[in-house]
């Protein structure tokens, strides 16, 4: 149950039962939910065996990762140029491509956007980056499962959209740990 108390910040009760064992977890939604997590996992083997094999990303976990990197604007999401160069590395054409595809999947898990995929000419027009280059390194990231490519038939009219795939999220987590160290 969420409830607000007077001090305006969202309260989460919850109460678990586990064979003999009773714990409830009261407070702010995210303390509530790693309290749960962490119980869980330490009380029933199962769950720990498949965290040790299940890959997932909250929205939380992505924007603490990449919150230097991407930002959500009015106008969608936007990566900002010069944190590559903070680190002296410049960000691939493919690594831009990602962190679009990224912010999106991002504005879209907030509400901010009505679609998680993007179609290239919307790519192109945030990253300014050449269309052909865009569409080469997008075949490339579909071939490999980073990128899942679809038809979003929206109006009657049909075009094919992009969006990011949980390993291509892995893929990109493991190159900007090396870039951003």
């Amino acid at each position: 149950m969420v409830y607000d108390d007077p001090n305006k910040n969202n309260i989460v009760n919850i109460s678990i039962q586990y064979n003999d064992i009773k714990v409830q977890f009261s407070g702010e939604p995210e303390n509530v939910l790693l309290s749960t997590i962490s119980f869980l996992t330490k009380n029933i083997p199962e769950i720990r065996l498949a965290q040790k094999i299940s890959l997932n990303y909250s929205v939380s976990e992505l924007i603490e990762m990449y919150s230097s990197i991407i930002k959500i604007t009015p106008e969608g999401p936007k990566i900002l140029p010069n944190v590559g160069e903070i680190h002296n590395k410049k960000f691939s054409d493919k690594e831009i491509v990602m962190l679009f595809l990224l912010g999106s999947k991002i504005a879209f898990e907030l509400g901010k956007i009505s679609e998680k995929s993007s179609p290239i000419s919307e790519i192109q027009s945030t990253t300014n980056l050449n269309p052909k280059s865009i569409s080469s390194r997008l075949s490339e990231l579909v071939k490999v499962g980073y990128v899942i490519k679809s038809v979003n038939k929206e109006n009657q009219a049909e075009s094919v959209v992009y969006g990011i795939t949980t390993i291509g999220i892995k893929w990109l987590n493991d190159i900007m740990a090396k870039k951003l160290l």
